[in-house]
């Protein structure tokens, strides 16, 4: 996913949603900034001092009863109170293990039912989306690529019950008219364009994502390289090169991640997706079927088990980048990295988005507004007549340039 929207390291009411926001990161050993000369013996390494990122006291749900696990910087376990559980802490990378995310999955399901307002469903035989209909509904067009839903009705599957929602806060007017400043800024489009892509066709819909938060411990190892320049050559041939020491590096890097979230829809296109964020999670509230009247809500298709994974490799880019700051210097080698998850949640969020599809030449283009925000991201066909004549006026100013300069540089 110019929006940043990576998970934050503070702590946090486990129960409420939180906006991500970049995450200043863990303290960093710093070098001197003075550089040895080539006959000097390599400085020792200094230890790095390792600090857990959440502060005393940070709660993690208990996996066999779901009672709350406290946790502190320095124990090297996690025991619950009430039932006895245990969860050790890892202490090296050998202690790491791939913890199950199936239970969570299979406990949460235990709320699964039919949302209100989609007592039907259908899949579109234009893309294959799972369209969700109100009982009282027996035609309509899909609303990812406005072909007429032409399949049979059937029975919706019930889905987990959602954590929280998102009110739409982008009205029908406001998003019309984002969206028509947006039509009118793409002026590479063919002409027809604005005739296709009617306003009337928004359509209101509550998109699912999944949030998960995770305490990591990963263990790493690496080098650290520090530049440093010499002088080599003679007369003409003299000149500075720059070379790079490395020293051995490892260590562990505690993090704590709050609200990775992942897209639950398989109907729209996931870029575009990316790039409606960042959202204000801060102000979602509890789920109630009042907030989709009048909306769409689409039925997850990625489901947790599959999101968490999604969440995993979201997270591991974020402790990359961790570690290699962690490992300092002026750039890093990693050898290695082993990373628990512990004190894993998860919940289902309804997100809001103004959704546009139109056909343009047998071609399905789709135009998508964050109901919160009014960012509008979308995709467009572009005019071959229009390109080309703009080539040819960037050509017909540069050419007679080309040949100023070159009659003047003689």
């Amino acid at each position: 996913m110019g929006n940043d929207s990576r998970p934050a390291v503070h702590e946090v009411d486990p129960g409420a949603a939180t906006q991500r926001v970049r995450p200043p990161g863990a303290g960093e050993w710093k070098p001197s900034g003075k550089r040895l000369k080539p006959s000097a013996p390599p400085p020792p390494v200094p230890e790095l001092e390792e600090k857990p990122e959440p502060g005393p006291g940070k709660k993690f749900p208990c996996r066999n009863c779901g009672a709350e696990l406290n946790y502190s910087p320095g124990v090297q376990s996690l025991k619950c109170e009430y039932c006895g559980y245990v969860e050790e802490i890892p202490q090296s990378a050998e202690d790491v293990q791939e913890l199950p995310f199936a239970e969570h999955w299979e406990k949460g399901m235990t709320t699964a039912e039919v949302l209100a307002g989609a007592e039907a469903e259908t899949r579109c035989g234009g893309c294959g989306a799972i369209v969700e209909l109100p009982a009282n509904v027996s035609a309509d067009l899909c609303p990812f690529c406005g072909s007429v839903l032409d399949n049979p009705i059937e029975a919706p599957q019930p889905m987990m019950r959602p954590g929280g929602v998102l009110p739409f806060a982008v009205d029908d007017d406001s998003a019309r008219t984002r969206f028509g400043e947006w039509v009118r800024s793409r002026w590479l489009a063919p002409n027809e364009f604005k005739k296709i892509a009617k306003l009337g066709k928004l359509s209101g819909l509550y998109v699912p994502y999944w949030t998960y938060d995770s305490m990591t411990f990963t263990f790493y190892t690496g080098q650290r390289g520090e530049h440093y320049w010499v002088t080599v050559g003679s007369g003409k041939n003299r000149r500075r090169v720059r070379k790079t020491r490395w020293y051995p590096a490892s260590g562990n890097v505690n993090h704590f991640f709050d609200d990775v979230l992942v897209c639950g829809s398989r109907s729209l296109p996931g870029g575009l997706v990316e790039d409606l964020e960042p959202w204000d999670l801060k102000n979602s509230v509890s789920y109630e079927p009042a907030y989709l009247s009048g909306f769409r809500a689409e039925r997850y298709q990625v489901d947790a088990t599959e999101g968490f994974a999604t969440a995993r490799k979201i997270m591991d880019e974020e402790i990359l980048r961790l570690v290699k700051r962690r490992i300092g210097g002026d750039v890093q080698r990693v050898h290695s990295v082993s990373t628990q998850c512990t004190g894993i949640t998860f919940k289902l969020l309804l997100l809001p988005v103004w959704l546009s599809a139109y056909q343009f030449h047998k071609k399905v283009f789709r135009v998508l507004i964050n109901a919160r925000t009014g960012e509008v991201q979308g995709e467009r066909p572009w005019s071959i007549v229009k390109i080309t004549l703009l080539v040819i006026a960037i050509l017909a100013v540069l050419i007679p340039l080309g040949f100023y300069f070159a009659q003047n540089m003689q």
